[in-house]
Parts: structure tokens; C-alpha cells; sequence
């Protein structure tokens, strides 16, 4: 199973579109994992019609409609992994153990927020898993998305991929 996360598009206010590279990878997607700050329901119609499957929950700058549309938190399972989805999860240090707190038996936490992209383990051994942002990298080099694969149970292929400027 093939999985392409996704957090902070800011669609249309950072971008009028996603990249192309991005509607590439969201096409040849089995899932789309989504962590929050899609700010138009525009972005989440394209992305439900154009997705597989579509997993998301709504971040800070999403408006009552797409809380209307998205949990704060949303669960799943993929292919035995035990999947989660929430925009913010505070500030980096003593992140793992938060997290650990508040989302046991969790085997995979995406995020967003902070458009910085994050790979770390917990104590639990939870993964968590925040792709940065496709269109607005702030301070960060490049402006990112993450792809993984899911086989036999287990996360696996994890992998960040930068935007480059002529793709925007």
C-alpha cells in the first residue's frame, strides 16, 4: 500500500494549486493522509475526487466548514497499521512522550503545524511523521511532502521529497 502525506497546503492563500509533482504522487496513491491547514474546501473536494482514499482532520487556519467536513483527530487502520491523524502537537521538545500520552496505541502519528518536517520514534515506538508543507516552506529550504509504503504490517519507504522552485 502506498501512502502520501500531506499537512499545511494553504490552498489558495500560500498557492493557487498544489505542485505537480504532488498531484502525481496523490494520483498513483493508494491513501492520502492529510494533517490539517488546507484552508479552502475547494482543495478538499480536488483532493477527495482525485484520491483513492482520503484521510485527513482539519488544522487552525480551516475554517467551520471544513470542521464541518474533518474531525481534529482522525483514525484508521491501513493494512494492520494502526494510523492517526492530528494537526498539532505542540512544541518539539518532549514531543515523543506527549504523544505517546495522548495517542496510545498509536503505531503511526502525522502531523502539521509547524511546516517543518519531522521523523522521529516515540518510547512506545510510535512513529511520528510530519511532512512539512508542499507550498509554503517558511524557513526551511524547500517546501515538502512525505510518501511511505505499508507491507506486512509494518511502515516502511519512508520518504521526503523537496519541491523544487520550477515545479511550483
Amino acid at each position: 500500500m502506498h501512502l502520501v502525506l500531506l499537512a499545511d497546503t494553504h490552498v489558495p492563500r500560500r498557492a493557487r494549486d498544489l505542485p505537480a509533482p504532488v498531484w502525481s504522487a496523490i494520483e498513483a496513491a493508494d491513501v492520502v493522509v492529510h494533517a490539517g491547514d488546507w484552508v479552502s474546501v475547494e482543495l478538499y473536494e480536488a483532493l477527495s475526487r482525485r484520491s483513492r482514499r482520503l484521510v485527513g482532520c482539519h488544522g487552525n487556519n480551516d475554517g467551520p466548514e471544513l470542521h464541518r467536513l474533518l474531525p481534529r483527530v482522525a483514525r484508521v487502520e491501513l493494512a494492520g497499521i494502526r494510523l492517526t491523524v492530528v494537526h498539532e502537537t505542540g512544541q518539539a521538545t518532549g514531543r515523543e512522550r506527549r504523544c505517546d500520552a495522548e495517542h496510545p496505541d498509536v503505531d503511526v502519528l502525522v502531523f502539521g503545524h509547524s511546516h517543518i518536517p519531522w521523523d522521529t520514534v516515540s518510547p512506545s515506538g510510535m512513529r511520528l511523521l510530519n511532512p512539512g508543507s508542499p507550498t509554503d516552506r517558511r524557513r526551511q529550504p524547500f517546501a515538502t511532502f512525505m510518501t511511505a509504503s505499508v507491507h506486512d504490517g509494518a511502515l516502511g519507504d519512508v520518504e521526503l521529497h523537496r519541491i523544487q522552485r520550477s515545479d511550483r
